[in-house]
């Protein structure tokens, strides 16, 4: 485990633990109020379990949240200023750690985990397991592909597989592989935009919004709940996390923004999101999650480009500033505008989804011609502000 020997002057502001102490007990306090036989009882009769999840993950996280700072102060898991780092004083990366059990605590308090969700929440749990001994000691890129890879594994043994191929041999496989294609690789896209305060959790709260959305509107009341969950646990991390012109207090680190990332992806395998139309099925969870997918295809692209990276191994070692948070904070000057900006556009790209639902294919085509010519836009602009 990383030692922490700092100098005093790096050390956070004692103010810090005042107000997140005073913040911890508040959303304790609430937190045992939303526990009680009374008052679960109480939003399950008014037909209201969703927001008794979503109420209890954030009151939960809320009050985690401090806790999981000095835990990771405490223990040495904090990532230390450094002349490529961001941040003046030593930040605990151990938010994830209150998001995650955040999470839990809503739902088998709730006593919603079906099948899949519990398979989802074991394979999530193990890369959550990963990702905080990474926090601790570094894991090898290559073991962290390969906890990946087992995660998505077992969450398709549970029988959630996409199906945009026609069932056959051949179309089984492919969609098997296409399946671990895509929770795999938004797991690691995900993961990346961990770069700058607000950033991941702020798009865990879109992405599962919006996913919880249409869950909710397609009487998939499992997946929203689940939705609502993630929603609930991020928004209580945010305000420790996201204070513009302020350090944040504590980061999600990797153990947070791997089971979010893989969280995330498997609500778009395990869901239907279109009863007739293909195109629609498949472009809903498309375009909510086209801001990882856009960088994740430009880095890849660019690195291969310009020689960065010639091999798979030195793809997933391969560390750069080269995302498009980075690009965008180069280009609007600052990191708050870029998170914004981000934020921004993954709601434009939410609600082209949301409108996407009620279209018929020529309809749906055009949306899906619209959000392509906006990320176009972008990547012109963005590309000429960094020239």
């Amino acid at each position: 485990m990383r030692s922490l020997e700092l100098d005093p002057a790096l050390a956070p502001p004692a103010r810090i633990f005042q107000w997140t102490g005073a913040a911890g007990l508040s959303g304790l306090a609430l937190t045992a109020l939303l526990l009680t036989p009374t008052v679960q009882g109480w939003f399950i009769e008014q037909g209201e379990r969703w927001l008794h999840i979503l109420l209890l993950s954030f009151w939960t996280s809320i009050a985690l949240t401090p806790i999981a700072a000095w835990a990771g102060h405490r223990w040495g898991l904090v990532d230390v200023p450094a002349a490529r780092k961001i941040h003046r004083h030593a930040t605990p990366r151990t938010g994830g750690v209150a998001v995650y059990l955040a999470l839990v605590l809503a739902l088998l308090m709730n006593s919603i985990l079906a099948g899949w969700m519990a398979a989802l929440l074991i394979a999530g749990s193990l890369l959550f397991v990963v990702g905080l001994f990474d926090d601790a000691r570094e894991v090898p890129a290559r073991f962290k592909l390969f906890s990946h890879i087992l995660a998505a594994g077992l969450v398709t043994a549970s029988g959630k597989v996409l199906t945009l191929f026609p069932a056959s041999p051949m179309g089984d496989a492919a969609n098997l592989a296409l399946t671990l294609l895509w929770i795999v690789g938004i797991t690691s896209a995900f993961n990346f935009f961990d770069g700058m305060d607000g950033l991941a959790a702020g798009l865990a709260v879109l992405i599962a919004g919006f996913m919880g959305f249409v869950a909710f509107d397609t009487d998939q009341a499992g997946l929203g709940w689940l939705a609502v969950g993630i929603v609930g646990a991020c928004l209580g991390f945010l305000p420790y996390n996201f204070r513009p012109g302020r350090q944040a207090v504590i980061f999600l680190g990797d153990c947070g923004s791997t089971f979010l990332g893989f969280t995330l992806a498997c609500l778009a395998v395990t869901g239907h999101w279109a009863d007739q139309n293909p195109i629609v099925s498949f472009s809903n969870p498309l375009l909510i999650f086209g801001v990882l997918i856009y960088d994740m295809v430009h880095i890849t692209i660019a690195r291969i480009a310009t020689g960065k990276v010639t091999s798979l191994r030195s793809w997933l070692e391969y560390v750069g500033k080269d995302h498009l948070h980075h690009r965008l904070e180069r280009v609007l000057g600052s990191r708050v505008a870029s998170v914004l900006f981000i934020y921004s556009l993954t709601i434009s790209l939410g609600i082209a989804a949301i409108v996407l639902r009620k279209a018929d294919t020529t309809e749906a085509l055009l949306l899906l011609a619209q959000a392509t010519m906006i990320i176009l836009m972008v990547t012109v602009l963005e590309q000429r502000g960094n020239r």
